[in-house]
């Protein structure tokens, strides 16, 4: 019994180490070196400024801005992927016709389009949602593609030899068949939609973590650019390790199918 509780706190442990070491070296390289705050900050300077932050209540407001803009891209990428990925998967000729436009965009997905979204959006959420589902959408789409076509055959031979509809064979077949890659694409989409909205934030909006960061840059206020960059870090590191980690062991354990089609 006593193993089994020490286990948990191990692995955290173990989790935690490489930062706990990452802030010591910190701390030592900077108090041997003297570098003025003005180039590096100690790490009680961040400290510092995250507290502020905390109690002025501008860190709440930029983190609910970027978190709202995540939400709703989030949801329009998996509102629009999942049938269009599902549609390329269950068809080769649509997945032939459309594979080397989705190579092509991967390269330019998220980041890339910030000037042209601003242009058609302007400077507001309109754009940022844009950028992070923008950045989501291709591999949410690609990964779904790769899930239906994991499917066994003869699942798939045996729903249509029972007449199975294209509505049902989409949610009884398809979709839970696919979704072991679906979570794994959206786990990988949602950490370059992040990357995305930060780049976007930073151009394109007066409020959010990316913001933070360009208020920060321009009045040389290096412990506020490194306290809203492990806000950032912490940010995701949260998502990934408490949402998205453990829906994907989840959904592979119920749903996963190792046979692959030829």
């Amino acid at each position: 019994m006593t193993a089994r509780r020490s286990t948990p706190t191990r692995a955290v442990a173990w989790f935690l180490a490489p930062f706990a070491a990452l802030l010591v070296v910190w701390a030592a390289v900077v108090a041997a070196t003297g570098v003025p705050l003005r180039i590096f900050p100690q790490v009680t300077d961040v400290v510092a400024a995250l507290v502020s932050m905390t109690a002025s209540g501008e860190l709440f407001v930029h983190v609910a801005a970027s978190l709202r803009r995540v939400l709703i891209g989030s949801v329009l990428a998996i509102v629009t992927a999942l049938p269009f990925g599902v549609a390329l998967g269950a068809s080769p000729r649509l997945s032939a016709f459309f594979a080397p436009l989705l190579r092509f965009s991967v390269a330019l997905a998220g980041i890339a389009w910030i000037p042209i979204a601003t242009l058609w959006l302007g400077y507001g959420d309109g754009a940022v949602i844009f950028i992070v589902w923008n950045a989501m959408f291709f591999a949410l789409t690609y990964n779904t593609l790769l899930g239906v076509r994991r499917i066994p055959l003869p699942l798939l031979r045996a729903a249509r030899s029972m007449g199975t509809g294209r509505v049902r064979m989409f949610w009884e077949i398809l979709l839970p068949g696919a979704l072991p890659s679906v979570v794994t694409g959206l786990r990988v989409g949602l950490g370059y939609g992040w990357r995305g909205l930060v780049a976007a934030e930073i151009i394109a909006t007066s409020a959010g973590l990316g913001y933070a960061l360009f208020l920060a840059q321009k009045t040389f206020s290096t412990d506020v650019i490194i306290a809203s960059m492990v806000i950032i870090g912490v940010l995701w590191l949260v998502m990934d390790r408490l949402l998205l980690a453990p829906l994907e062991r989840r959904t592979v354990q119920r749903w996963g199918m190792t046979a692959a089609r030829p």
